[in-house]
């Protein structure tokens, strides 16, 4: 309005802040579906192998039930705007877990896994309240970039000092326990170049040399992580545990791709894997033989000495058809000693089926996609390397072992993602799932303006 030659300007009202739900009923609401399909199928297991119901069905249930229910009050607590899908996955991904082992243990009864998987599993359950009871901000972590990277690269070195198993040396055995270290330093080693990669976008994105197509940065930039990165690895050649050396190996171009934006950087990292996967497999005996066997899976049939162990899993997927030969009917246990571990997935394969197997890795799928989605609403540059380097974690480790068990890839040795026998791979797995829920109660409590702070 104007009044004596003087305009009013009225100033508008300020935007209502938009209060995003914060959908813990939806969390508490699939935790509980979670665990009555792992109660249904542990049920199922029972009833198709000695007709009655397991006697231990209810402990089972009351157990996974408790720990659930423990995990999402903390998630409700201390980060009430998380994502509401990541919990329940990893409860229904560790539940059908347990219930495959069991079903396996019925035939092995001499090593009895499944006790002992849930033991690890209560252990992994009890870290994730830890993680996301303690660290109330992602960012702390940024202050510990180096601490991270020493203590990877100890945890990758310990085992070399140990006897090998199944001719890799990945494992620490005392007094008839075992742990796992380099599922430990798969974490340590994200957040060390989540952090790193962070502090030097800027730098690795500037080209100061050119060779033809590529930009290179300087190498007092990119000399520290390619270092890292070249140590690890060689540390894991040495363990001949290439596994993981692939896995390592693919966060690492993953996220400098992801910092600097530059595809050149995955037409490297492809170029170094072809080489680094020639030299090794043909100097290699042991990395030689498994290569040999993808590339002729039924050779010893046709040698008159049996199946092998990648042609037995090739033989359980076909049996399991499009639905299954159901639980606790299959044959997968003439895999051998490995079936728990690296080749569980087959039972899921005969057992479920195609259907069932395209619901697991659906799963998956949905868990690196919850991850990626935090990483992209995350405003931080390390909060957003260190989302998608974990969700890139599992996305890696679940096609290295599904390519691996049906011969699209060469066998690499390592544990399914919370389905597989292995209490170092559970543990860390639960760790991986409290960082990303606190990524992404993060995330959306940006988008909700800060008002839950």
């Amino acid at each position: 309005m104007s009044k004596a030659g003087i305009t009013l300007a009225t100033a508008d009202p300020p935007a209502p802040t938009v209060r995003l739900p914060r959908r813990r009923g939806i969390e508490l609401t699939l935790i509980v579906l979670a665990v009555l399909l792992s109660v249904y199928g542990y049920c199922a297991v029972g009833l198709a192998r000695n007709g009655s119901v397991p006697p231990g069905a209810a402990g089972y249930g009351a157990g996974l039930g408790v720990l659930a229910l423990v995990a999402h009050l903390a998630v409700r607590w201390r980060a009430s705007h998380a994502d509401p899908l990541l919990l329940p996955i990893g409860v229904l991904l560790n539940g059908l877990g347990l219930v495959l082992i069991y079903r396996l243990d019925l035939e092995t009864p001499g090593a009895p896994a499944a006790p002992t998987q849930l033991v690890w599993s209560t252990l992994g359950v009890a870290l994730f309240i830890v993680v996301v009871l303690v660290l109330r901000d992602h960012r702390v972590l940024q202050r510990y970039t180096y601490v991270s990277v020493a203590a990877a690269l100890i945890l990758l070195t310990v085992p070399i000092l140990f006897p090998a198993v199944n001719g890799a040396r990945i494992w620490i055995r005392v007094a008839g326990f075992s742990i796992q270290p380099g599922e430990f330093a798969k974490v340590l080693l994200a957040v060390f170049f989540a952090a790193y990669l962070a502090a030097n976008r800027g730098a690795l994105t500037y080209a100061d040399h050119r060779i033809r197509w590529l930009h290179l940065p300087t190498g007092r930039v990119l000399g520290p992580i390619v270092a890292v990165w070249l140590v690890s690895v060689g540390v894991l050649v040495l363990e001949r545990d290439l596994g993981t050396s692939l896995l390592f190996f693919g966060l690492f171009v993953v996220l400098l791709y992801v910092a600097t934006g530059r595809t050149g950087w995955i037409a490297v990292g492809l170029l170094l894997a072809s080489l680094g996967a020639v030299a090794v497999g043909r100097l290699e005996p042991h990395v030689h033989g498994r290569i040999e066997t993808w590339l002729h899976p039924f050779a010893s049939i046709e040698a008159g000495e049996g199946p092998n162990q990648l042609a037995q899993s090739l033989f359980a997927f076909a049996e399991g058809g499009m639905l299954g030969t159901g639980l606790g009917l299959g044959h997968s246990v003439l895999i051998g000693f490995a079936v728990k571990s690296d080749f569980i997935l087959a039972t899921a394969g005969e057992e479920l089926g195609l259907a069932g197997l395209s619901a697991i890795f659906l799963l998956y799928g949905l868990l690196v996609e919850r991850g990626y989605r935090a990483g992209l609403a995350l405003r931080d540059p390390f909060g957003r390397l260190l989302a998608v380097g974990l969700a890139s974690l599992v996305a890696l480790q679940v096609f290295v072992i599904a390519g691996g068990v049906t011969g699209l890839i060469p066998l690499t040795g390592m544990a399914m993602p919370f389905l597989a026998q292995g209490g170092s791979s559970v543990v860390t797995n639960w760790t991986i799932v409290a960082l990303l829920v606190r990524l992404s109660d993060s995330a959306r409590r940006q988008g909700d303006g800060g008002a839950a702070r």
